[in-house]
């Protein structure tokens, strides 16, 4: 829209959304000279705060080399091009790699506890004693192919989830440096010169509301945020109340600015819109928070922005911890198997949507679910156990033959029976696993009683399946301009992280997401600071 009249406040740079992308961009923005206003719909730290604040890191960090782990960006590099595939350009995901030191170096120096802790068996997320780890598929059959294996998973030290860890110290060097946030203030459109040009925004802002308005909204977002995120009825509950809130105590705001960074997450709790862009991932878990609506994305494209990725979601179905489930078989209702179960969780979540309608299950031998039980306590964090509990008690039949367990469980005992064997020859024979899994985490599966873990994605408290989207608006890869469906840039607008297509737009393992927001967001706040 185009409205150039008074503005409230006025900067040379504007980040909309300050979680870790946003936060990155202010840094980077007013390192390099420029004046920054944040502004965030809730109090800050976005999808972030809620993630397990990994930063996928190689070619060499300073945490991999205190760890004696030997890495270089080349090797980085041809594994990341099997995971990316065609979301960048070779040559952004090449700078990507070879910057990826410098990165994790930028991070600590703005107070990201990172350390060198090597976590010694392959997991989805460490325990608490761990804090560098196989955070993708490096160490499975495809990644092996691909590359030398190495541990790039950096998560950011702190008890249970990290992503507090990652972003607050961001938060507080962004304060120190000046960096004034906007929070509890909704943007609802840009605005333009009349040439094109985006020049500001304008949205309703609490700022203004009374002291324990705002106490009482912002721990309506809180409990919104988590547990809501595990709750959705609970998180729907208090968004309607904080929206109340808003309708009663929002004022108009009108904020100018030389430069505009969209760093306002993606579309998950979008039902609409993902309904619209990807239906079969309707039913998981939203991991984000209420604010991951789209609505950047939404407020670009309606100045003719283009989307790329939309319909590509991660969905997270993690076999592990404990490791030993590595050496269980993932198979679909016809008892055949589903991929190398090595791989890591979400490359399993996405092949069970998108092929098999969401079902599988974890087939065990008696040796293996001993094993397995007793790696709980020493591996997982609390969340962790937890769900893998309630999967062993309430997810699991077994019987005395592979044939009983299958029909308990309704897949197709013969082709279970045939999968097992084939599996079983391999190891046997020392010969290529069938489906590529490395022979350090096969066994043999041999011992009955056996088990069936269903681990199909449907909505379950105890036994969720995380999603979140991967698509959003094109920018050019050198600036974080967003560009528009002819092809040329929208001037002073950006856009980084979930609010993008950026280096994990069309696979996810844990780190990248984040790492991509620091990457695309320190891009674009360089950019937007004239640098």
């Amino acid at each position: 829209m185009t409205n150039t009249a008074a503005w409230d406040l006025t900067t040379e740079v504007l980040v909309l959304g300050f979680g870790g992308a946003g936060a990155a961009a202010a840094l980077q923005a007013r390192e390099a000279g420029a004046e920054v206003l944040a502004v965030d719909r809730f109090a800050g730290g976005g999808a972030t705060t809620l993630s397990g604040g990994i930063v996928y890191a190689g070619g060499g960090t300073a945490f991999q080399r205190g760890a004696g782990v030997e890495d270089d960006p080349e090797q980085m590099y041809r594994y990341l091009k099997v995971e990316v595939g065609d979301a960048v350009r070779d040559e952004t995901l090449r700078d990507f790699c070879e910057t990826s030191a410098e990165m994790i170096d930028w991070l600590t120096e703005r107070g990201v506890p990172f350390e060198s802790s090597l976590c010694p068996y392959k997991t989805s997320y460490p325990s608490n004693k761990h804090y560098l780890y196989y955070s993708g598929s490096e160490a499975a059959g495809i990644g092996r192919a691909a590359a030398t294996p190495a541990p790039r998973g950096h998560r950011a030290r702190g008890a249970g989830v990290s992503g507090k860890a990652l972003y607050r110290p961001l938060a507080k060097a962004a304060a120190a440096r000046g960096i004034q946030l906007l929070p509890n203030t909704r943007v609802t459109a840009l605005v333009t010169d009349g040439e094109g040009a985006v020049v500001g925004v304008e949205g309703m802002t609490m700022r203004d509301a009374p002291a324990n308005i705002q106490r009482i909204y912002n721990g309506l977002v809180r409990v919104s945020d988590k547990p809501g995120v595990y709750a959705p009825d609970l998180r729907a509950i208090m968004q309607k109340r904080a929206r109340k809130l808003e309708a009663k105590h929002a004022r108009p705001i009108r904020i100018g600015a030389g430069k505009v960074i969209l760093a306002t997450g993606g579309f998950i709790a979008n039902k609409a819109m993902v309904r619209a862009h990807a239906p079969k991932y309707r039913i998981g878990l939203p991991l984000g928070t209420a604010a991951c609506d789209g609505s950047g994305i939404t407020m670009a494209a309606e100045l003719g922005a283009a989307t790329g990725k939309m319909s590509h979601v991660s969905a997270w179905r993690f076999i592990t911890p404990p490791a030993a489930l590595m050496g269980s078989l993932a198979v679909n209702v016809a008892g055949a198997r589903i991929l190398d179960e090595s791989r890591y969780g979400a490359a399993l979540g996405v092949e069970m949507v998108d092929n098999h309608d969401g079902r599988g299950w974890l087939l065990l031998d008696e040796a293996l679910l001993k094993d397995a039980r007793t790696q709980l306590g020493p591996q997982t964090v609390w969340f962790q156990r937890m769900q893998m509990e309630g999967l062993l008690r309430m997810g699991r039949v077994s019987g005395a033959t592979l044939e009983e367990v299958a029909q308990k469980a309704g897949i197709d005992p013969v082709g279970l029976r045939m999968s097992v064997d084939a599996h079983n020859l391999a190891i046997t024979k020392d010969v290529e696993d069938p489906m590529g899994k490395p022979a350090e985490f096969r066994r043999p599966l041999i011992t009955a009683p056996f088990s069936l873990l269903d681990i199909s994605v449907r909505p379950s408290q105890i036994n969720p399946t995380p999603m979140l989207t991967l698509g959003g608006l094109v920018v050019d890869e050198k600036t974080g301009l967003v560009q528009t469906t002819s092809g040329s840039s929208i001037p002073g607008l950006y856009a980084a992280g979930r609010a993008a297509v950026g280096i994990c737009s069309n696979a996810y393992v844990s780190g990248l997401s984040i790492a991509d927001a620091i990457y695309s967001g320190r891009r674009a706040g360089a950019h937007a600071a004239g640098r």
